[in-house]
């Protein structure tokens, strides 16, 4: 369980990362944002569910991955956001495909 908690924590720091990205990305639309910012506090959300159990932990990963292709699809759509800023949504969603695919 401890292991999962780790990752999950790995996946939310890269989440954060993507939080930050769309924040200092002026071109960003403002959908982005928010879709973003909503995907960051499903992380702080998961995170806090995890320490429940293995069957709270899957759930929460299940629920971030969701908001995770919610935050990839405003990054394909957004054609002003900057490439730093796409790729830092398209790493975090894969973080957290990633961790999905151990679980």
């Amino acid at each position: 369980m401890t292991q999962v908690q780790d990752q999950l924590s790995e996946v939310a720091a890269a989440i954060s990362t993507a939080a930050q990205a769309v924040d200092g990305d002026a071109d960003a639309s403002p959908v982005l944002v928010a879709v973003v910012h909503e995907f960051d506090a499903k992380a702080a959300k998961a995170t806090k569910l995890a320490a429940g159990g293995m069957k709270e932990a899957r759930e929460a990963v299940v629920e971030l991955e969701q908001a995770g292709d919610s935050a990839k699809a405003a990054a394909e759509a957004d054609p002003d956001a900057g490439e730093a800023t796409k790729k830092a949504v398209l790493d975090a969603h894969l973080s957290i495909c990633m961790l999905k695919a151990k679980l």
